[in-house]
């Protein structure tokens, strides 16, 4: 120990009477009880409750000078010169603790952090896995207020509590103090023993709150039940007048079955063309500048969590873990979990041999039923420290300054705009066929349906990643449905109907495009089923929907969700018989089309479907991927796959609704920006009116 250090440490007890914390006669006593007994200072003023632990440590910091921990770790070797000068400099741009940023840049493993640390505040250094806390002090409530923040109370010697911590601040002190609610001190350990440690211990409390939380506080909400009394009662009542209705009127009930779903169909494909046209406008392509990005304090970012659930992708770890770190954002202000099942030993052990900076935390998920991405999810939000959060896939590749763009657009959002939607397409567009239909499907969802659903007050179903949300609503949402497969559809209505509203942000995250056809089908039958889980879910109470999404809201959910199914389901029949009419000029169908049923039939299936290819040839242009326009011919190919995958969807919503078909990513051999594809990735640009 350097001689201005010993001098700081003897020099504790005057600074404290100086300041007005203690008096003369206080410091002497525990001088006297030091001297008899043994210990430190701050230890006994601790303990005599002669000065409260936020008062002792406020003093305690500002009174060492501020460079004293980097003068501590080059002089142990464990950085340089040269990189302390580069961290204090990088410091004055973040506006972040100088140990943060040192594990954001991986220059120092945390255990032998916690050492400096501790030295640096006089405090033991434990190692958690060892010297093991004693559990029948923990509060199972503060759980995870243990977990948010990174401490947790360790044991209880000589009549004071000693809680275990990674650093020490204000704002810790503040949450401690409030938390534990009697006198206590410190000991320095690593985040990881904490975290690692929390996971061990409360495994049963973070899984109990992951999976039946929002099932237990919003039952309303939740596709834990599938269909609810009521709406079997529905489907019968319904299912026994239409079978009666076909006994006493077969020709007119099927006239009006006919007619209803051809109406249904056309005020499908009005909406769509009303959400091109709103969505097209250049207004949406320019809601964050770069003019705006560049103006951003990096001192003025939050906290930002990132949620990487993965399953069995250690191929792909290291290319997201690279995209992450290119991100254009502070990277001591990310806070990423690596959210990984408990038996995916091949990812677990690949995320370990990479020696990930510290700003990565491996999160292990127990196994429970049901398992699904959102039921992890909900798990590791326990862990999560950031003011805002969003998910990434483990092949996403996020533009680098996406965080920032979003951040940018809540300050410009209405206050109670809860969750910003980024734009998600596919760096492999012209890997195949199927590669390229998805691409422009894709182009035409985010880039023209979503910002027209954001204007028009629409509920917009939110994509399964780049949905970047204010921690504080997810939390009080009780995060995502785990019995919902597409929980990010879910989500959005919920938070709609809760009168908070999802926006849209002119970022793209890039992602791998399927280009296998069954691992296709298994992806989109996955989320057709969650369309259904959703679509029945919010409608348990048709009339209050309708009172809190209003006239425009309620139905676009109508046709936007509804009409996903609908059209997935009813599209093969009606292809089926005119292709039977085509050929052989039957007249058995006469007597069911009469004129006008006929006349709104032909108009879908000639002229609606006609401009919804054409839609997909604009999505093209959009896009600037001009070589996939002659592809928007083939739509209607891609059509019937939709329609295979969502009488799959049907069949397992009855039979298996929460099972988690996994899709399989990493089957591409392109990467952004490859040569060899003959469509290059470009943002979105232009409008469309």
């Amino acid at each position: 120990m350097s001689q201005p250090e010993a001098g700081a440490k003897l020099r504790i007890g005057e600074l404290l009477v100086s300041r007005g914390l203690i008096s003369s006669d206080q410091l002497q006593e525990a001088l006297d009880q030091q001297q008899a007994e043994g210990g430190r200072l701050g230890d006994i003023l601790l303990s005599r409750r002669a000065i409260t632990t936020v008062a002792f440590y406020d003093a305690l910091t500002d009174h060492f000078r501020r460079g004293r921990i980097g003068d501590l770790l080059v002089e142990r070797e464990l950085i340089t010169e040269y990189q302390l000068q580069d961290i204090l400099e990088t410091q004055k741009q973040w506006g972040t603790r100088f140990g943060d940023i040192i594990l954001a840049k991986g220059l120092v493993k945390p255990f032998f952090l916690s050492q400096v640390l501790a030295d640096h505040f006089d405090k033991p250094n434990i190692d958690m896995l060892k010297e093991r806390l004693d559990t029948s002090i923990l509060d199972r409530d503060n759980l995870s207020t243990y977990s948010e923040n990174l401490f947790v109370p360790w044991r209880r010697e000589n009549g004071l509590l000693k809680v275990a911590v990674v650093d020490v601040t204000p704002e810790l002190l503040q949450i401690v103090d409030r938390v534990v609610g009697e006198p206590f001190d410190f000991v320095i350990t690593s985040k990881f023993d904490i975290i690692w440690t929390l996971q061990e211990i409360g495994n049963q409390f973070y899984t109990e709150k992951a999976v039946h939380e929002l099932a237990n506080i919003m039952p309303q909400f939740s596709a834990s039940e599938v269909f609810t009394p009521r709406q079997l009662i529905f489907v019968f009542i319904w299912m026994t007048l239409s079978v009666a209705a076909l006994a006493l009127w077969p020709i007119n009930s099927i006239i009006a079955l006919n007619l209803a779903i051809s109406i249904f169909l056309l005020l499908n494909f009005a909406l769509r063309m009303v959400l091109t046209w709103v969505g097209g406008d250049k207004y949406f392509d320019n809601l964050v500048t770069d003019e705006e990005v560049n103006a951003i304090d990096e001192r003025t970012l939050p906290v930002y969590s990132i949620l990487l659930p993965m399953y069995h992708e250690s191929a792909t770890l290291p290319n997201i873990a690279q995209a992450l770190r290119s991100l254009d954002y502070p990277l001591s202000k990310l806070d990423i979990k690596l959210i990984l099942e408990q038996d995916d030993d091949e990812t677990i052990e690949t995320a370990k041999e990479l020696g990930l900076e510290g700003i990565f935390e491996i999160i292990r998920v127990p196994e429970s039923f049901p398992r699904t991405k959102p039921k992890a999810c909900n798990y590791a939000l326990h862990f999560c420290r950031g003011e805002l959060a969003t998910i990434y896939d483990g092949e996403d590749a996020p533009e680098p300054d996406q965080l920032k763009k979003v951040v940018i657009a809540f300050q410009k959002a209405p206050e109670n705009t809860a969750v910003i939607q980024a734009r998600l397409n596919y760096f492999n567009v012209a890997e195949n066929w199927l590669t390229r239909m998805f691409t422009m499907e894709y182009s035409l969802w985010f880039d023209f349906y979503l910002p027209a659903l954001d204007a028009l007050r629409i509920p917009i179903p939110l994509g399964g990643t780049s949905n970047h949300f204010k921690m504080n609503v997810l939390r009080e949402m009780q995060g995502w449905d785990p019995y919902n497969v597409t929980e990010d559809c879910d989500l959005g209505v919920r938070l709609t109907q809760r009168f908070y509203r999802v926006g849209v942000v002119n970022s793209t995250t890039y992602e791998e495009a399927n280009n296998s056809i069954p691992n296709w089908i298994r992806q989109r039958s996955r989320w057709l089923k969650g369309y259904m889980q959703s679509y029945l879910v919010h409608m348990r109470a048709p009339l209050k929907l309708y009172g809190e999404l209003g006239h425009i809201g309620f139905w676009g959910f109508q046709f936007f969700i509804g009409g996903t199914i609908v059209s997935a389901l009813v599209t093969p029949i009606l292809f089926l018989m005119y292709i039977l009419w085509l050929i052989t000029q039957t007249m058995v169908f006469d007597p069911y089309f009469p004129s006008m049923v006929l006349y709104i039939n032909l108009f879908n299936l000639l002229i609606a479907n006609g401009f919804l290819i054409y839609l997909f040839m604009l999505s093209g242009f959009k896009r600037r991927y001009f070589d996939l326009i002659p592809w928007a011919l083939t739509v209607p190919f891609y059509w019937i796959l939709q329609s295979w995958a969502g009488y799959k969807g049907l069949w397992q919503l009855i039979h298996n609704p929460f099972y988690w078909e996994k899709t399989h990513h990493g089957l591409t051999t392109f990467e952004v920006g490859h040569e060899k594809s003959d469509v290059k990735p470009a943002p979105a640009a232009g409008g469309a009116k």
